[in-house]
């Protein structure tokens, strides 16, 4: 087996618990996983054969394939599955504009798993969301998730302007705490290096999150999970209070 390229119609995860969601989530796309000798020490490994006898997928014991495709010698469990992306679902959007960097992308799948968002737009040119090493940074969340490509922001605008648009942005409009909404809603931000330009100024209504003036700004993940704390609060607190009662 050779390592990821992005013209491949397949990809992998790299450790137990990724691997797990994948088993858990996407069987149908699953065409085999494989272990090192070793794996009967990880506690998930009962779960991963349980999964993958339930779903008649073969399990290939091979320290090389190991090593080969993750050579730092932490990994225990590797899932081949074919590639495919799930449609938008009805539901709130994360909309990322440009994204490059693999370990953000990764904790950002996370974190809105966290937060109960469903639904990543990426507008081109931007990450490749199936390099083993995003899979990894998101720890399976990948596969809870809705996932679509489009080539510019305004084309996916036009699709769902029945949403409120918040561009998250440093010359935003409104501070975040004065802003919150219930309705259907897409949260919008820039890449790493340089944001969001100017021209998102005009789409829904612009945010910043206030920070000290002893930075200048935050990090794309960490922006993210602000927001989503922020914007999904009632729905948590609510459940909470159930909890609670």
């Amino acid at each position: 087996m050779k390592g990821y390229k992005k013209s491949n119609d397949y990809s992998y995860t790299l450790g137990v618990f990724p691997t797990i969601e994948l088993l858990k989530t996407r069987p149908q796309d699953v065409q085999r996983v494989i272990v090192h000798s070793s794996v009967e020490k990880n506690k998930g490994y009962p779960l991963i054969q349980k999964l993958c006898l339930k779903n008649h997928i073969y399990i290939d014991i091979s320290d090389k394939t190991i090593h080969k495709l993750s050579p730092k010698g932490n990994c225990f469990a590797i899932g081949v599955f074919k590639k495919n992306l799930s449609s938008l679902k009805k539901g709130h959007h994360i909309a990322l504009v440009n994204p490059m960097d693999m370990g953000n992308m990764g904790t950002i799948m996370r974190t809105m798993l966290g937060f109960g968002y469903y639904n990543l737009v990426i507008i081109k040119p931007a990450v490749d969301v199936f390099d083993p090493k995003v899979i990894r940074a998101s720890m399976g969340a990948i596969f809870h998730l809705n996932i679509e490509y489009y080539d510019d922001f305004e084309c996916y605008y036009q699709k769902y302007k029945h949403h409120e648009f918040y561009p998250l942005m440093l010359k935003g409009a409104s501070n975040i705490h004065n802003v919150f909404t219930e309705n259907l809603h897409t949260l919008v931000f820039g890449n790493e290096s340089s944001g969001l330009p100017d021209e998102y100024l005009n789409y829904g209504k612009s945010v910043f999150i206030p920070h000290s003036e002893e930075i200048d700004s935050l990090n794309l993940s960490m922006a993210v999970g602000l927001t989503l704390f922020h914007f999904s609060k009632n729905q948590f607190q609510n459940k909470r209070i159930l909890r609670e009662e």
